[in-house]
């Protein structure tokens, strides 16, 4: 027994919600010779689940990649499967999680740190303070005095931790911005698929209704020939 509020698919005959109903005249005609191809019996009279139509055309867009390009990237996958949930894309890029592990994350804080304005002047003080220290108030003979032997052995160390440690943020950086691009190629890429079907249906939308006004047109001069008949007798 069918709930009212539901509907028999005519490609699987099962059972879903009326909100689902899509008819095959609304249909592109690529996807309906694929949906024919492994449903003979269907036909423009049928009618198939907002599911069930999601899934061919996945099937479509991916035999139609692999006949222009090949075999479909590991991103691609990705696009062909998001267009079979009605879960956006970029929601599901932006809700992945980095992951990042502590390293990273004192790595970035460093590299942050020494690229600002801050560091370079705090560090300018630091060296003035040091060297005014002992040259002026300790009269040269403090704990490092000129050639400031120790300052020096201070600064090379510093600079042999630190460039390393931005080095790692820099390819972390650089690994980021691989990803964001991969994931901006989704994003486009599934775009242009989604406008690509869209113009699909609005083109066979158009021609259809073309078809129904020529036949309404036909069928009001077939009206008025049979008035003008009936007037002449």
């Amino acid at each position: 027994m069918i709930n009212e509020s539901n509907f028999l698919s005519d490609i699987s005959s099962t059972e879903y919600p009326e909100s689902e109903r899509v008819s095959a005249k609304l249909i592109t005609k690529p996807l309906f010779n694929l949906i024919r191809d492994e449903n003979p019996d269907f036909t423009r009279d049928s009618c198939i689940s907002i599911s069930e139509l999601n899934s061919y055309k996945v099937k479509y867009i991916s035999h139609y990649f692999a006949s222009e390009i090949g075999d479909l990237s590991p991103l691609e996958n990705t696009v062909m499967n998001s267009l079979s949930t009605d879960k956006l894309l970029v929601s599901k890029v932006e809700d992945e999680d980095e992951g990042f592990t502590f390293g990273e994350k004192i790595a970035d804080k460093v590299a942050e740190f020494g690229g600002s304005w801050t560091f370079i002047i705090t560090f300018g003080i630091v060296i003035v303070l040091w060297i005014g220290a002992n040259v002026y108030m300790l009269s040269n003979k403090g704990f490092d005095p000129y050639p400031f032997i120790l300052l020096n052995l201070v600064l090379s160390c510093l600079a042999a931790l630190q460039a390393p440690v931005i080095m790692m943020s820099q390819n972390r950086q650089e690994d980021k911005d691989r990803d964001r691009a991969g994931k901006d190629y989704m994003i486009n890429l599934k775009s242009e698929l989604e406008i690509r079907m869209i113009h699909e249906k609005l083109d066979y939308l158009i021609m259809n209704q073309q078809q129904e006004l020529i036949d309404f047109q036909k069928k009001q001069m077939e009206m008025m020939d049979e008035i003008l008949n009936r007037m002449n007798k």
